[in-house]
């Protein structure tokens, strides 16, 4: 994909989709940071079922750990790998009461240094809590990035630094928000709806299909 069709691509997306927004559902960055920390490996309509229950209950650093594991296991179980996912939850509360005072830092490091919390964590906290043009490749931005010529690579931080080289600017801030409805809802995995694509003609797969 040469720059005018990223140009393109990025221009349709935005056109269609101003002002795109994470499907989690959450209403403080502490419930940003728990809900991204809980969907690994779990998709976000099973993550906002749990956090229904369990942000009413304990939404912030204090109610968390006060809850314990047990406590928060009770509201998650119905994700995977809740148990180890409850364990990280309630460390990383802890962590952020003893160190941060209560409070989501900033800074990638201080994010990445949390229990459970990885880069891709860290960019979604920073891209949607403080607008910072961060791009956190799961498996659909993997997958829209090399299947599209995008931004090829063999990691997820192949792919990521490739976003980074290649998006313009004025797209940086949104770009990981289109990517992944993108590829959640159009550039699937199994059955890529390319006739239905409004980037198709941007895009650089050979083998499109005429799903639509």
């Amino acid at each position: 994909m040469n720059s005018d069709a990223i140009q393109r691509f990025f221009v349709t997306l935005r056109d269609a989709n101003p002002q795109p927004a994470s499907e989690l559902e959450y209403s403080s960055v502490f419930e940003l940071l728990a809900a991204v920390l809980l969907s690994a490996q779990a998709t976000d309509v099973s993550v906002n079922k749990a956090t229904r229950r369990l942000f009413p209950v304990a939404n912030t650093p204090a109610k968390i750990v006060a809850l314990g594991v047990e406590g928060v296991e009770a509201y998650i179980r119905t994700i995977g790998l809740f148990r180890n996912k409850a364990k990280n939850l309630v460390a990383t509360a802890q962590i952020l009461l003893d160190q941060h005072g209560g409070q989501v830092p900033r800074s990638r490091e201080a994010l990445e240094a949390l229990p459970g919390v990885g880069r891709k964590t860290a960019n979604v906290v920073l891209n949607v809590a403080w607008g910072e043009p961060t791009c956190a490749v799961d498996t659909h931005i993997f997958r829209v990035g090399n299947r599209t010529g995008l931004a090829p690579g063999r990691t997820p931080y192949e792919v990521e630094m490739q976003l980074l080289r290649r998006i313009p600017a004025e797209f940086a801030r949104d770009a990981h928000h289109w990517l992944i409805l993108h590829g959640r809802y159009v550039c699937q995995a199994r059955k890529p709806r390319c006739r239905a694509c409004a980037v198709a003609d941007c895009c650089d797969f050979d083998a499109k299909t005429d799903q639509a």
